[in-house]
């Protein structure tokens, strides 16, 4: 059962992280919108959201090197390996947009 987690947790942590950014974006550009938190603008609210994301998707990446978190069997622990790192650049290349683009076109 560990090792269904092993392989799950980032491609989840990457799933909800995307729905979040552009939930937050969508929300952004709604007209219920009311405002950012004192002290921050859209773009910096997006930009910190996104940035929190790239680090818990790179926290769950050295999480699962830890020896821990290793699972006996080294194919399954290159396979884990494989799939946290390709979350972790699905995570940058997905939350780019949102934060460099033009918000509410």
């Amino acid at each position: 059962m560990i090792t269904v987690l092993r392989l799950s947790l980032p491609l989840a942590i990457w799933l909800a992280s995307f729905s979040g950014v552009y939930g937050l974006h969508g929300l952004m550009c709604s007209s219920r919108w009311a405002g950012p938190p004192i002290g921050l603008s859209e773009r910096g609210l997006l930009i910190g959201a996104a940035i929190l994301a790239i680090a818990v998707q790179s926290l769950c990446l050295v999480v699962l090197r830890a020896p821990k978190w290793r699972d006996p069997d080294p194919a399954m622990r290159r396979i884990g390996l494989a799939l946290a790192a390709i979350a972790l650049v699905a995570a940058i290349w997905t939350l780019l947009p949102p934060t460099v683009l033009a918000s509410c076109m």
